[in-house]
């Protein structure tokens, strides 16, 4: 890998923890959705931007998951089908962390943004094998 592994595999790290939250609340008792969908937005996001540090990228300061996807294609087409998905996670970045614009999302959704979350993850061990293995 061109880029910074070490750095790459520290935001890999807090996407599978935010991965990892998202899957013990999902089965907890009282399971908190906006939550769950919270950290499946958070997790793809951070293995973004592990992508974009694999490769020797800069990164936007920012949690637009669309706006990471379009700093990834010119280096990787074949991140195109992510897209719909990413789209999905979008509006749990930040709408859904204030009662302004408070919604309450369903079992199903929360359910559907963890599936998002790992077609995310299983592009990232597709591309970037090395991430995944011994440091």
């Amino acid at each position: 890998m061109p880029g910074d592994s070490e750095l790459a595999r520290q935001w890999l790290a807090k996407a599978r923890s935010d991965l990892l939250n998202a899957d013990n609340n999902l089965r907890s008792e009282e399971v908190p959705f906006d939550t769950v969908c919270f950290h499946c937005q958070q997790a793809a996001e951070k293995m973004l931007k592990a992508w974009l540090v694999a490769q020797g990228q800069n990164y936007p300061l920012t949690h637009d998951l669309l706006a990471l996807l379009e700093r990834i294609l010119p280096l990787s087409p074949e991140a195109e089908p992510l897209r719909a998905r990413l789209a999905l996670l979008m509006p749990y970045a930040v709408e859904i962390r204030y009662p302004d614009d408070w919604f309450m999302p369903s079992r199903a959704d929360a359910e559907e943004a963890r599936r998002a979350a790992g077609e995310v993850l299983e592009w990232l061990k597709r591309l970037l094998p090395p991430l995944f293995g011994p440091a």
